[in-house]
């Protein structure tokens, strides 16, 4: 059996997850999402947890094991806490500088560049060789 797909996933509190006709919809404090997941799985809520179940040990189902687990798991994090990713810049003269809503870099060209993050995204830059890529507090 999947190591992935047999972990139960747990709902935290002031997340509301209701299964029902081959979709997942997760609600939580940083918004909505939604998923249809394949017709061979099953997914059983209990109310605390969620549990990701298949048929049978066939190679299409064994990927779509874990996969489903994983891909409701995220949607339950993303709901709770958001996700964040910390880039780090690394060179000599290579440097970051926040301009606004965007980031100034300078990597090596003639000149600064300055690239703003598409709708959603926030980005801070708390040393010059460090960059924090946030998603929004609200998804639709």
């Amino acid at each position: 059996m999947s190591r992935i797909g047999k972990q139960p996933i747990v709902i935290p509190a002031g997340v509301k997850v209701a299964v029902a006709g081959g979709k997942v919809k997760v609600e939580g404090p940083k918004g909505k999402l939604e998923i249809t997941y394949h017709q061979n799985m099953k997914v059983e809520s209990d109310g605390k947890t969620l549990k990701v179940t298949r048929p049978d040990d066939d190679r299409q189902n064994r990927a779509l094991h874990g996969l489903t687990r994983a891909l409701i798991n995220n949607m339950v994090v993303g709901v709770t806490t958001g996700y964040t990713k910390k880039l780090k810049i690394e060179g000599v003269g290579f440097q970051a500088a926040a301009k606004g809503k965007g980031v100034e870099l300078t990597v090596g060209f003639a000149n600064r560049i300055v690239h703003n993050p598409p709708e959603g995204l926030t980005v801070a830059v708390p040393d010059p060789t460090t960059i924090v890529v946030s998603g929004a507090d609200k998804q639709k």
